[in-house]
């Protein structure tokens, strides 16, 4: 790829994840070589399961699967140990974003780590401006801080108008997890 750009994706709806994910299908269905990592969260989710299978099956080699969170539940409050993870994420995207290996490399829910400040703004900015000129970073997660957005080429932003969960619907694995 000649030109990557900086993606964010946020907002309160439903959906960064799964675009995410739909981007890391075509840019290996287009060639490249992707790596996914995930802030905050640690677990089997669905895309991780699925992820995994792609990485040894259709696609070794070229695609990388990271977490950086603990196991706990969503509603927890975040801990040192919650920093400790987001903070070897960083440690860990900065040395994959200069690896120069990747064409595309996701960080999922850097946005969350950020908002409370289990990472600094001033890393996420960095991972921003230092990476090289053909990669194509993405950033999802809700609560994308304003500077995170204005350094980045392109924002899109899920608006909730109506969910489910709204009348007591927990999340179904296979569509929210």
């Amino acid at each position: 790829m000649k030109k990557g750009f900086v993606q964010v994706y946020t907002g309160n709806g439903k959906g960064k994840t799964t675009a995410s994910m739909g981007l890391v299908l075509r840019a290996l269905g287009a060639g490249f070589t992707v790596c996914f990592c995930q802030f905050v969260k640690k677990g089997n989710y669905s895309e991780i399961k699925a992820l995994n299978q792609l990485a040894e099956t259709a696609f070794p080699g070229r695609l990388d699967i990271h977490q950086f969170g603990i196991i706990r539940k969503v509603t927890s409050p975040f801990t040192d140990e919650d920093k400790a993870a987001a903070e070897e994420g960083m440690r860990t995207a900065e040395k994959l974003i200069a690896s120069g290996t990747y064409n595309l490399i996701i960080l999922d829910e850097l946005n969350i780590a950020l908002h409370y400040k289990l990472v600094s703004k001033k890393d996420v900015l960095k991972l921003m401006t230092d990476k090289p000129s053909s990669l194509e970073l993405v950033i999802t997660g809700r609560y994308a801080d304003p500077e995170v957005m204005e350094a980045a080429d392109l924002v899109t932003v899920m608006e909730e108008k109506k969910h489910y969960a709204q009348k007591g619907v927990p999340a179904r694995i296979g569509i929210e997890m």
